[in-house]
């Protein structure tokens, strides 16, 4: 794959837009806090998918060759609504209004039309919706592409691994499965509540074009979306820092869900600006 150093750099710059953004989210939701961890944690995923990877249509969102991202990990929105509004499938103001009275923007939204193809909250569902989204698509004669970002921790849900199969068996080359593998859950780790074992030979052996990846290195991930078999379904394993950027918050669970005081806004906000 050729990637550009000035696609890169747009992509690195694009990720930090999309960080001060969630900090103002933060900052939009007050003491009702937000999902800080599995948010940091994939930012770079969503920069790649809406800056480089995703084929949309802003002008007509509905287009039913768009393809289309489900997030199955939902505890994301810090990453996903500043990446929509990259996109340009919402405006950059409309993220300050998150959880507010009003807003299109809360925790488990419904939205094709502004590109937010699954409500999410019910954990492993996502990638049965998706499966059947690439069976309608091929069945149609549409080249679009279903990607679905699913958190590590999920995997323990059965249904997950009953649509691994599922998608094998029906080839699904217009199918990709992103895990934010950052290996911490909101009650711990997750070897200590149920260890995954190695995860790439898990979805060799159902069948999937499986790629492992620094989840935080743009070039990187770039390489894997582009990595994509001809004759069945793919899966990206992404090797994340659940708080990532955010000092006090990385590999901490307590940050899964939480407030942010003046004082840790003012940090966060330092070590964003000041990141190389």
């Amino acid at each position: 794959m050729n990637t550009s150093i000035t696609e890169i750099s747009e992509l690195k710059a694009m990720t930090r837009r999309m960080k001060l953004g969630a900090l103002e989210m933060i900052k939009a939701a007050g003491p009702k806090g937000a999902h800080i961890g599995g948010g940091f944690s994939c930012m770079e995923i969503m920069a790649v998918l809406y800056g480089s990877v995703l084929k949309l249509f802003p002008d007509k969102p509905l287009a039913p060759e768009r393809d289309r991202l489900l997030i199955s990990k939902n505890h994301c929105t810090l990453a996903h609504f500043p990446a929509l509004a990259e996109a340009g499938l919402i405006s950059r103001d409309e993220i300050c209004s998150y959880c507010t009275d009003g807003s299109r923007l809360i925790g488990y939204p419904y939205a094709p039309e502004i590109g937010v193809e699954y409500s999410g909250g019910s954990l492993g569902m996502a990638i049965s919706v998706g499966i059947g989204q690439a069976l309608s698509a091929r069945k149609r004669g549409l080249t679009n592409h279903i990607y679905v970002l699913m958190g590590d921790g999920e995997l323990n849900e059965g249904s997950i691994w009953e649509g691994l199969m599922s998608a094998a068996h029906f080839r699904l080359s217009n199918f990709t499965v992103i895990i934010d593998r950052n290996r911490l859950c909101y009650d711990g780790t997750t070897n200590e509540i149920m260890s995954l074992g190695d995860l790439s030979a898990k979805f060799e052996a159902f069948g999937f074009n499986t790629v492992n990846c620094d989840g935080h290195d743009i070039e990187a991930l770039l390489g894997a979306f582009s990595d994509k078999a001809a004759d069945r379904p793919n899966a990206i394993i992404a090797e994340t820092v659940k708080g990532h950027s955010i000092s006090f918050a990385e590999n901490r669970p307590e940050w899964h869900q939480k407030a942010m005081t003046d004082e840790q806004y003012e940090q966060a906000l330092k070590e964003i600006t000041e990141a190389e």
